[in-house]
């Protein structure tokens, strides 16, 4: 009997389980220099322990991605070592800063099946909610994957589809504890762009472009200790490439927001997001976003933070039209990300 564990396939899976994710990980200083060494970020709040204590929080956090993909890659091993693909998020809520030294575990509650047409592959929706060492939920969010069957003759299960809302309400943002923008130095941030200077329907062109290498995509996986085989077998694909993990091109994707978007300070909800396309080595991300909504719940009042929605869209080459579909209603190409977020901004 084999000790090596294969990662769970479609029919290994029921609607109701609950996977608890090994290993608890501590987040270190080391995680936020490497954070900051793999993608182009310049954000205040997590690049600065003085700027972060101006503006209330009480300690110093890492970058909200840092958890997010921490949290995930718990989760790799058991939901997703057998994917075919990363499919898309919901209802992703920021519930407090990490800061290093804390240490978060993730588990994750099945709850939604669907085998392909195809009979091979389904896939799996759960809900995943990372805590930290005293129990406080730090994140939780819905992902759906598709996952390879073990066998293409075990019977599907029934179907289930999980109905996930649309966007996070703004009420149920989580303003982190002491945040106030009220004396937001925004020469210090680098620009001075607030709430009122963005209105729905504008699109921003964030104009840099990064180029993925190997070397940078399977380090920065490594690092979220998420184990997928098609990030770093070459015989896990039948085209032999390594496909790069989709939260890779998340992190340089909002890394370039930064040009444009150098005050949308921390990200209190992913609302939803879809893998256009896979991206691979060598690709060069450009990115552009698109305010879709404004809000001030009334329960801010006196902080000066307000909250931006913001599509935020990865390219495959340059796309200076801000193009997200083509007249066809799909995707227009070299589209690899679209991702639906509220951040934290200066009023």
């Amino acid at each position: 009997m084999t000790k090596t564990n294969p990662g769970n396939f479609f029919e290994d899976f029921h609607v109701g389980q609950v996977i608890e994710h090994a290993t608890p990980r501590t987040i270190t200083d080391g995680d936020r220099a490497l954070y900051g060494a793999i993608y182009p970020t310049r954000f205040a709040i997590p690049s600065s322990a003085e700027f972060a204590a101006s503006v209330g929080l009480a300690e110093h956090p890492v970058e909200d991605l840092v958890a997010f993909h921490v949290a995930f890659g718990k989760t790799v091993p058991d939901v997703s070592l057998n994917a075919v693909a990363n499919l898309g998020y919901a209802e992703c809520r920021f519930h407090r800063p990490v800061l290093t030294g804390d240490t978060l575990r993730t588990s994750s509650e099945v709850i939604g099946l669907k085998q392909n047409s195809n009979g091979r592959t389904g896939v799996v929706y759960v809900r995943s909610t990372a805590t930290n060492q005293r129990g406080e939920v730090a994140l939780d969010w819905v992902r759906w994957v598709m996952v390879h069957k073990r066998d293409a003759d075990a019977p599907a299960p029934e179907t289930v589809v999980p109905e996930v809302a649309d966007v996070v309400a703004p009420d149920d943002l989580v303003l982190p504890a002491g945040l106030d923008f009220s004396a937001y130095d925004t020469t210090a941030a680098g620009e001075p762009h607030r709430f009122d200077d963005y209105t729905v329907g504008e699109t921003i062109d964030h104009v840099d472009g990064v180029t993925l290498s190997e070397s940078e995509h399977m380090m920065a996986t490594r690092l979220w200790q998420n184990t997928a085989k098609v990030h770093f077998n070459t015989e896990a694909r039948p085209d032999g490439r390594r496909l790069v993990y989709g939260g890779h091109v998340i992190s340089l994707a909002r890394a370039l927001s930064f040009n444009g978007l150098a005050n949308a300070q921390l990200v209190a909800a992913i609302n939803a997001g879809s893998h256009v396309a896979p991206a691979f080595a060598g690709d060069t991300v450009y990115a552009w976003s698109e305010v879709l909504d404004k809000a001030a719940p009334a329960a801010w009042e006196g902080t000066g933070v307000g909250a931006l929605r913001l599509r935020l869209v990865a390219t495959k080459g340059r796309d200076e039209t801000t193009t997200l579909r083509g007249d066809d209603g799909k995707y227009a190409e070299g589209v690899l990300l679209d991702l639906d977020l509220w951040a934290l901004v200066p009023r």
